[in-house]
């Protein structure tokens, strides 16, 4: 038994509340070395003529990857509170039992050794909107969505669509644009829209606020926002909003204030300045993102900076009744300030979302006292390497989507923002060398994973486009360049995951095989009813392969609406970057 690669702890992403009654334990060991793993468990106090009581339950193998396994259970405690360990059995036929306090020949009975799950504290316990798991986003870049009020143009505001993208250019896109066009959105099965910022900006991306109590007005007014918001609530679409609470504008009032008075200045303490006079080249005196001056950066811990940031909270949701808030560059900001802030938007509006930008493994702000998620690049990262790149093979792929469930809780997991691509990178048709074929494979995948997951605006009718700026071009409305087979696609997608429970979030996930020489990855969704088994071809000539998992069934192709009953040698064909899903009633 291999046992410098078992392990366990009693941290959030290993042993937690899964709700109000249920506890779910995990444990990593080498791959392929046990064969079984049983929990033992019991109430710490549960003794009969001094022997403590416990049970035993067999642990599920819930993924793999080349080096390790991943086990997992779920168990309800009577009385809220655990005591446990492991019994391991390996492929030798050896057996130990597993503790805190290391590895045993048979169970001890002084409950000291065993890991501790002291009581399940409801209000310790993980909780997100449950609205979520069922939402389809779709990500709005408002400057270049739709121009509906040529009255509200900037000057200098240019033909739409009529050249390229740069930093600094402006099409004319408004709130006007976006209701206007939510025929588009519904239709496709949209459920939920997340805005880049709206707030008063000097750029056109609106990342570097001047007011956050404003609207920029190119966009509209407070009144134009609120009809936009309750004709995305009257077809069953929430609306979340983009703020940047780690740094402001140059021309934010308080900073301004700072270039004038400088050290006199009353809002000096608002942001990081390591000295005066202020200097902004070669590299500011004073922190900011990145090394940008135009970009100062707030001190979150300002009492005055967190008042007025979480009165900004507060207010939208108020006022505007929206549903959630993605928050960017969320990493850099402090711990304490995001706790305050999600008392404050829960208190307003309990089941608003609220999402941070992290791009890196992000337990320490996913333990329900701060981010209900985060926008998954690591999911991104490989769905994106695999389908659209084809840089990783098969197996890689598996083990990193695999290292991707098992990095959160199950309840974290199941409401994950799992995103292709965004206003931040180039997008998904361009990064599959301009390939439909491969972009139908990364759709497949997106929205069939546990997850709620984000489509980029265009995506769906087959723009392209390289890194900001070239993410960030117009609209595509004339439908004589619209890709409509696409959209038909994505919009079908979508459907089965409302219509069939094991394809959305209902369905658990796990790898069947992975075929590093075919190119070729089979994977399960499932719930009590019905059985999902995915079977992707990601190379360009067509291939055949046996899924044993389908051997002796009798299942319904869910695209084509075909029925197959299978021997026990069930080969299935492939076009190159073809897709089937079988279902199978339980």
């Amino acid at each position: 038994m291999k046992k410098t690669a078992i392990y366990h702890r009693s941290v959030p992403s290993m042993s937690y509340a899964y709700d109000k009654e249920t506890v779910h334990i995990r444990l990593k060991s080498e791959r392929d070395d046990l064969v079984n793993v049983s929990l033992i468990y019991g109430d710490p106090y549960d003794f009969t003529a001094d022997e403590w009581q416990y049970h035993v339950v067999d642990m599920n193998l819930t993924g793999q990857t080349e080096l390790f396994d991943y086990w997992t259970v779920a168990v309800k405690p009577p009385f809220k509170r655990l005591r446990y360990g492991f019994y391991l059995n390996d492929k030798n036929g050896e057996q130990n039992v597993y503790t805190e306090r290391g590895f045993y020949s048979q169970a001890p009975q002084d409950i000291g050794c065993y890991f501790c799950f002291p009581f399940i504290h409801e209000n310790d316990t993980f909780s997100a909107p449950s609205w979520v798991k069922d939402t389809v986003w779709y990500q709005i870049f408002p400057e270049r969505y739709a121009n509906g009020d040529a009255l509200l143009n900037p000057e200098g505001t240019l033909k739409w669509g009529s050249e390229k993208p740069t930093p600094t250019n402006f099409f004319g896109g408004d709130f006007q644009g976006v209701i206007d066009h939510l025929d588009h959105i519904e239709e496709l099965g949209i459920t939920g829209i997340y805005f880049t910022p709206i707030f008063k900006a000097y750029s056109n991306h609106k990342y570097d606020t001047i007011d956050y109590m404003e609207i920029d007005p190119q966009f509209g007014d407070k009144e134009t926002f609120k009809e936009l918001v309750k004709a995305c609530h009257e077809k069953g679409i929430k609306v979340m909003l983009d703020a940047v609470f780690n740094h402001s504008g140059f021309y934010f009032t308080p900073f301004q204030d700072v270039l004038e008075k400088q050290e006199a200045s009353s809002y000096k303490n608002w942001f990081h300045m390591r000295e005066f006079p202020v200097q902004m080249e070669p590299i500011p005196n004073y922190d900011t993102f990145g090394f940008v001056p135009s970009m100062p950066k707030l001190d979150t811990a300002n009492p005055e900076v967190k008042s007025y940031l979480l009165e900004v909270a507060k207010y939208w949701i108020e006022e505007f009744d929206i549903d959630g808030w993605r928050l960017d560059v969320a990493n850099e900001v402090d711990h304490a300030f995001w706790r305050s802030f999600r008392q404050v938007v829960k208190e307003t509006k309990a089941d608003a979302y609220i999402l941070g930008e992290i791009w890196h493994d992000s337990m320490r702000w996913l333990q329900g006292d701060q981010f209900d998620a985060v926008m998954n690049y690591p999911f991104t990262n490989g769905a994106i390497d695999y389908f659209a790149k084809r840089t990783i093979e098969a197996k890689s792929f598996a083990d990193n989507i695999t290292e991707v469930l098992h990095m959160y809780p199950e309840n974290v997991n199941e409401v994950s923002f799992n995103l292709l691509d965004s206003h931040d990178t180039p997008r998904i048709l361009t990064l599959a060398g301009d390939d439909k074929d491969k972009v139908k494979l990364l759709y497949l995948f997106q929205l069939s994973f546990t997850g709620t997951p984000c489509l980029y605006y265009g995506d769906e009718i087959g723009m392209a486009g390289g890194g900001d700026p070239g993410c960030r071009a117009c609209m595509e409305w004339d439908e004589n360049d619209q890709d409509a087979a696409l959209f038909r696609f994505v919009q079908q997608l979508i459907h089965f995951r409302s219509e069939i429970d094991a394809f959305g979030n209902s369905g658990s996930f796990r790898f069947i095989e992975v075929d590093n020489f075919k190119n070729i990855v089979i994977y399960e969704k499932k719930t009590e009813e019905t059985k999902l088994i995915f079977v992707l071809n990601n190379s360009n000539k067509a291939q055949s392969i046996v899924v044993e998992s389908l051997a002796s069934k009798k299942v319904n192709e869910i695209f084509t609406n075909e029925e197959f009953s299978f021997d026990e040698s069930p080969n299935i064909t492939l076009n190159g970057s073809g897709f089937k899903c079988f279902m199978e009633k339980l």
